[in-house]
């Protein structure tokens, strides 16, 4: 009994250590894949990069994010509400083509905040934001309310959207 209890011990020992090829043929280290893990590497500074996407020196830039709250208008007619959440749907694609709206959507769980859905615009200007959440038919209607903060992060945060258009077989 101890000798099998011993070699299941040294199997797990042995199976939980992980070894990687390094360059050149040479050992690599536990727990890395040797290539391109270099801790002095960095990517090269791209200047022309960061001024198109209004990168600070941190390579952030201040946003606006508003949530979406329950509103005060009900809607029980599922037609009625199914056509304002197409239009708001349209609303959030024009926005986004325009380059305006950079991250949308829903939060999956109820909350005691009873927030609904968030917008990430590409402006710091609250007041733009807040012009930009009005055009949205569930706003106008009243099923949505909103919440309006800045934001600071990640200039690079718009790039994304051009590969989610790559990766969606579909759009609602």
């Amino acid at each position: 009994m101890k000798n099998i209890l011993l070699v299941l011990i040294l199997c797990l020992i042995t199976s939980c250590s992980i070894r990687t090829k390094g360059q050149d043929g040479q050992p690599g280290k536990s727990g890395t894949s040797g290539a391109g893990t270099s801790k002095t590497e960095k990517p090269k500074f791209n200047q022309e990069l960061a001024t198109s996407l209004g990168a600070d020196k941190y390579g952030m830039k201040v946003y606006t994010i508003v949530m979406l709250t329950t509103g005060p208008t009900k809607i029980e007619d599922k037609a009625k509400k199914g056509e304002l959440m197409k239009g708001h749907l349209a609303n959030i694609g024009k926005l986004a083509d325009e380059g305006k709206i950079i991250v949308a959507g829903p939060f999956l769980e109820e909350n005691k905040e009873t927030f609904r859905g968030m917008f990430i615009f590409n402006t710091k200007s609250k007041e733009e934001a807040e012009q930009w959440v009005k055009t949205d038919p569930a706003v106008q209607a009243g099923v949505f309310s909103y919440e309006i903060f800045p934001w600071y992060g990640s200039a690079a945060l718009p790039m994304y959207l051009k590969h989610h258009k790559e990766i969606s077989k579909e759009n609602p």
